[in-house]
Protein backbone atom coordinates (compact mmCIF):
# COMPACT_ATOMS: atom_id res chain seq x y z
CA UNK A 1 0.00 0.00 0.00
CA UNK A 2 1.79 2.97 -0.98
CA UNK A 3 1.55 6.09 0.69
CA UNK A 4 2.07 8.95 -2.02
CA UNK A 5 1.61 12.56 -0.40
CA UNK A 6 0.75 13.64 3.42
CA UNK A 7 -1.35 16.29 3.27
CA UNK A 8 -2.34 19.16 6.43
CA UNK A 9 -3.15 15.24 8.16
CA UNK A 10 -4.53 13.71 4.73
CA UNK A 11 -2.86 10.74 3.66
CA UNK A 12 -3.55 9.81 -0.11
CA UNK A 13 -2.30 6.69 -0.84
CA UNK A 14 -3.23 3.23 -3.47
CA UNK A 15 -3.70 -0.07 -2.76
CA UNK A 16 -1.27 -2.75 -4.16
CA UNK A 17 -3.97 -4.10 -6.13
CA UNK A 18 -5.68 -1.09 -7.73
CA UNK A 19 -7.74 -1.33 -11.26
CA UNK A 20 -8.52 1.75 -13.42
CA UNK A 21 -9.65 4.07 -13.60
CA UNK A 22 -6.74 6.16 -12.02
CA UNK A 23 -7.88 6.97 -8.26
CA UNK A 24 -6.67 7.74 -4.98
CA UNK A 25 -7.47 6.88 -1.32
CA UNK A 26 -7.65 9.45 0.76
CA UNK A 27 -7.90 8.67 4.95
CA UNK A 28 -7.95 11.36 7.77
CA UNK A 29 -8.17 9.58 11.07
CA UNK A 30 -10.52 6.42 11.02
CA UNK A 31 -12.37 7.83 8.17
CA UNK A 32 -11.22 6.94 3.94
CA UNK A 33 -12.95 7.72 0.73
CA UNK A 34 -11.89 6.91 -3.00
CA UNK A 35 -11.23 9.61 -5.36
CA UNK A 36 -11.43 8.62 -8.82
CA UNK A 37 -9.90 11.12 -11.91
CA UNK A 38 -11.83 11.43 -14.89
CA UNK A 39 -9.71 12.86 -17.92
CA UNK A 40 -11.00 14.29 -21.17
CA UNK A 41 -8.13 14.95 -24.13
CA UNK A 42 -5.41 14.79 -21.41
CA UNK A 43 -6.84 17.40 -18.74
CA UNK A 44 -8.43 16.39 -15.58
CA UNK A 45 -12.62 16.95 -16.28
CA UNK A 46 -13.51 15.37 -12.98
CA UNK A 47 -12.89 14.20 -9.54
CA UNK A 48 -15.75 11.32 -8.07
CA UNK A 49 -15.66 10.88 -4.75
CA UNK A 50 -16.91 7.15 -3.24
CA UNK A 51 -16.98 5.32 -0.54
CA UNK A 52 -14.71 2.59 0.62
CA UNK A 53 -16.93 -0.37 1.87
CA UNK A 54 -16.48 -1.16 5.31
CA UNK A 55 -14.60 2.56 6.05
CA UNK A 56 -16.56 6.06 6.95
CA UNK A 57 -16.35 8.73 4.48
CA UNK A 58 -14.52 11.67 4.87
CA UNK A 59 -16.16 14.77 6.43
CA UNK A 60 -17.38 17.51 3.64
CA UNK A 61 -14.52 19.31 4.71
CA UNK A 62 -11.52 17.16 4.26
CA UNK A 63 -13.66 15.89 1.48
CA UNK A 64 -13.02 19.32 0.14
CA UNK A 65 -9.37 19.61 1.22
CA UNK A 66 -9.04 16.38 -0.96
CA UNK A 67 -10.13 17.60 -3.68
CA UNK A 68 -8.70 21.12 -3.89
CA UNK A 69 -5.32 19.19 -3.50
CA UNK A 70 -6.05 16.66 -6.38
CA UNK A 71 -6.92 19.42 -8.55
CA UNK A 72 -3.59 20.83 -8.08
CA UNK A 73 -1.18 17.44 -7.78
CA UNK A 74 -3.44 15.41 -10.12
CA UNK A 75 -0.44 15.36 -12.81
CA UNK A 76 1.68 13.84 -9.67
CA UNK A 77 -0.91 11.64 -8.74
CA UNK A 78 -0.58 9.71 -12.49
CA UNK A 79 3.00 9.83 -12.65
CA UNK A 80 3.23 7.92 -9.38
CA UNK A 81 -0.05 5.46 -10.71
CA UNK A 82 2.27 5.01 -14.03
CA UNK A 83 5.69 4.94 -12.12
CA UNK A 84 3.97 2.15 -9.61
CA UNK A 85 1.27 -0.19 -11.36
CA UNK A 86 2.61 0.22 -14.89
CA UNK A 87 6.53 0.49 -14.61
CA UNK A 88 6.23 -1.75 -11.25
CA UNK A 89 8.32 0.39 -9.27
CA UNK A 90 8.54 2.28 -5.96
CA UNK A 91 6.98 5.71 -5.27
CA UNK A 92 7.67 7.52 -2.80
CA UNK A 93 5.71 10.27 -0.53
CA UNK A 94 6.00 13.61 -0.35
CA UNK A 95 4.61 15.28 2.31
CA UNK A 96 3.50 19.06 1.02
CA UNK A 97 2.94 21.62 4.00
CA UNK A 98 2.00 24.47 1.81
CA UNK A 99 -1.83 25.23 2.36
CA UNK A 100 -3.67 25.21 -0.66
CA UNK A 101 -5.65 28.30 -1.27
Amino acid sequence: MPKIYEYLGLIFFFYSDEHLPIHVHVSFAEYESKLELEFENGKLKEIRSKNVRGRLPLSSKELQKATKFIKKYYEGIVEKWTTFFVKNKKVRCEIITTKIK
